[in-house]
């Protein structure tokens, strides 16, 4: 199995902790932020690439699918700093060659103390 997580992990979180060294970061789901702003970087998929797959069962190449979730408590201006931090990780994202499928706000009528962006 390719496996690039901890690698496309430590990425984003060097560049994001030289621009926003107050975000707090993590490779795993958040259900419920501790602390604001939060990133949450996690690859939810990992599937051969079958049309580069050898005879011999040898994986060359795999389509990895990330889930960027980010979230912010501010007061005023929540929905700009999510979109601040997603363009952000998505610059970086973009220059290791993914490409983003979607952004969209995550609306959670249970919990109202924050904004959330996928």
């Amino acid at each position: 199995m390719i496996d690039i997580e901890n690698d496309v992990f430590s990425m984003v979180a060097q560049a994001v902790k030289q621009q926003y060294p107050d975000v707090f970061l993590s490779g795993e789901h958040v259900q419920s932020p501790a602390e604001f702003p939060c990133i949450s970087l996690v690859e939810w998929e990992n599937i051969v690439f079958q049309d580069t797959q050898s005879s011999t069962q040898t994986e060359n190449h795999a389509e990895v699918t990330y889930e960027l979730n980010v979230y912010s408590n501010k007061t005023d201006g929540k929905k700009e700093e999510c979109k601040e931090l997603a363009a952000f990780v998505d610059e970086i994202l973009s220059m290791l060659g993914f490409t983003r499928t979607m952004l969209n706000p995550v609306s959670d009528p249970e919990n109202t103390n924050y904004y959330r962006m996928t």
